[in-house]
């Protein structure tokens, strides 16, 4: 039987892992979800963002079979809500008689009892709405069992419509925001300020239920939470970590007030960004259905973070790592890998590559003759490595990870068909100073949901040693390249600002060095164009958030 609301509402919140065109396995978790909110009682449950499709569906809200079978899903959870347990508010996308809809379908006593479609449609960064959506009308509140709610969905609170203002004069009393907000540094404090202004100007209390999980780059990090009416911080739940939680509201006068609910730490700086790597990693391994993975182990910081990573993610069990030595890599170096591959438990193994290296040598010396030797050279190691791991891949099963961070990315050292080979890269979007914050960080904690050991599972000696290559004897990346505090100042200037080199040249950079980065940074554009998907952390990953042209004559001078 339904509860009296009018003075007491209980709202569950659900911030659960939907996998997109999983519509079935979708519609489970709601139900489940539903059912956890029901034995605490709770009125209301409150999905996220197109829930019901996953969220970004992208085209896939082209195919008419698609939209059919999003609809249906919800006629059958409305069918459900006929045992007077909880109302749900839940996400999916709906062909309209104009087109098609970002949408909420509001369900109750059996039935749906309201639709509500989305009106500010995000076509910036990760965002490409508009090309499949189209926006709906100004929406009014819902009346759900004597309270009335306002429902915008995510952008509608973001931008300047005025969404929550038309919603709170046409007599809202609550305002129950279903999103779908991917993580990037910093994002919860920027989602905190974008609510607590509308609670300001509207003088309704408002709830943000936040998606988990990762989809392809984009990761989402949860961590839903609600503002009152004075501008305190009524619920915060956790971040990364799916949970329902069935929060308590009274009625204070004319105003609804949490009286209960829960009041999660959010993780800060290496913490956060970590933990959405290893979120990401392993919703794209686990939701593509890789049952293990393999990683070449250099005895290098980006290598060594990577299989930190994946053990977290996965377990020892499915992480196999492969050093694939040459001459020139060092006793240090096979000492490092094998001691970070024993602190992890995961299993590793040696393949020498002398042999096929000197094989593809052999092969081209008529053609390369009178030549001398060098980056060709040094890059027929590395596409030795790339091949003898895309086998064990395709012997076994397990996807390669690849294992470039974003300074490498950015300007071009990295290797095609070589040390680039691979499925998903869980730090592509991380800086190499922001490696070794993140490698520093993880040998002092381990993440609550991570499945690998505590303590150092990197060695110091991976975090302290010049970075290298190792392609020709006594390399180290700093002979072709500023220092890495330098190298990604100029870039963060260059990429995540988008700074005239001017203005970088003013903060104290070399006029020649900056030049010269800004010149290989444009120069790579084909390259990353050809390399793994990987966790989107800063505001501006390659790729969705940053689509340079590949031919591209521009230079900043």
């Amino acid at each position: 039987m339904t509860q009296d609301i009018s003075q007491t509402f209980r709202i569950a919140v659900a911030q659960l892992n939907p996998t997109v065109g999983d519509i079935v396995g979708n519609l489970a978790l709601a139900r489940e979800a539903r059912r956890d909110a029901a034995r605490e009682e709770a009125d209301l449950i409150l999905f996220t963002e197109l829930f019901l499709s996953g969220y970004p569906p992208e085209d896939l809200v082209l195919k008419p079979a698609f939209l059919n079978a999003c609809l249906k899903a919800v006629e059958e959870l409305a069918a459900d809500t006929a045992d007077g347990g909880p109302g749900v508010i839940i996400g999916f996308p709906r062909q309209g008689k104009e087109g098609r809809h970002n949408s909420i379908a509001v369900l109750d006593g059996g039935k749906v009892i309201a639709v509500r479609d989305k009106i500010d449609l995000p076509n910036y960064g990760e965002f490409d709405e508009k090309r499949v959506f189209i926006a709906g009308e100004m929406p009014g509140p819902v009346n759900f069992r004597g309270v009335r709610l306002g429902i915008p969905i995510c952008e509608d609170i973001w931008g300047d419509l005025g969404v929550c203002e038309t919603l709170s004069e046409s007599g809202a009393e609550i305002l129950l925001v279903p999103n779908g907000s991917p993580y990037y540094r910093g994002k919860v404090d920027i989602r905190h300020q974008v609510v607590l202004k509308q609670v300001i100007e509207t003088g309704l209390p408002m709830i943000y239920a936040a998606q988990l999980g990762g989809q392809d780059e984009l990761v989402f990090d949860g961590a839903s939470f609600a503002f009152n009416t004075d501008k305190s911080l009524a619920f915060q739940m956790s971040q990364f970590e799916a949970a329902v939680a069935v929060t308590e509201w009274k009625r204070i006068g004319e105003t609804w007030h949490c009286a209960h609910g829960p009041m999660a730490r959010i993780p800060e700086k290496e913490e956060a960004d970590y933990r959405a790597c290893l979120l990401g990693f392993r919703d794209y391994v686990n939701k593509n259905g890789f049952k293990s993975v393999v990683l070449g182990l250099s005895g290098g910081i980006d290598s060594a973070i990577c299989a930190a990573i994946a053990v977290d993610a996965l377990g020892e069990e499915r992480v196999r790592t492969v050093m694939l030595p040459y001459r020139y890599t060092s006793e240090d170096s096979l000492k490092d890998a094998a001691d970070c591959a024993r602190a992890l438990g995961c299993r590793y193994d040696i393949v020498e590559i002398a042999e096929p290296v000197d094989g593809f040598s052999s092969a081209l010396a008529e053609l390369f003759e009178g030549t001398d030797g060098g980056i060709t050279e040094e890059n027929l190691q590395s596409r030795a490595r790339g091949t003898i791991l895309m086998a064990i891949s395709n012997k076994f099963g397990s996807m390669v990870v690849t294992t470039g961070n974003k300074s490498e990315m950015s300007v071009g050292y990295a290797t095609l068909y070589g040390d680039m080979n691979g499925g998903f890269n869980p730090i592509k979007d991380l800086y190499k100073m922001q490696v070794y914050a993140l490698a520093a960080w993880r040998n002092e904690h381990l993440p609550p949901t991570a499945l690998g050991p505590s303590g150092e599972v990197i060695p110091k000696n991976i975090i302290s040693k010049a970075p290298s290559a190792e392609l020709r004897p006594n390399q180290t990346d700093q002979d072709s390249l500023p220092p890495y505090p330098v190298l990604d100042d100029i870039l963060e200037c260059l990429v995540e600002l988008e700074m005239g080199t001017e203005e970088i040249i003013a903060r104290g950079h070399d006029i020649a060095t900056v030049h010269r980065i800004e010149h290989l940074l444009y120069l790579a554009e084909y390259k990353r164009r050809q390399s793994a998907p990987g966790v989107k952390i800063t505001k501006k990953n390659f790729g969705r958030d940053r689509r340079y042209p590949i031919t591209n004559r521009f230079r900043d001078r």
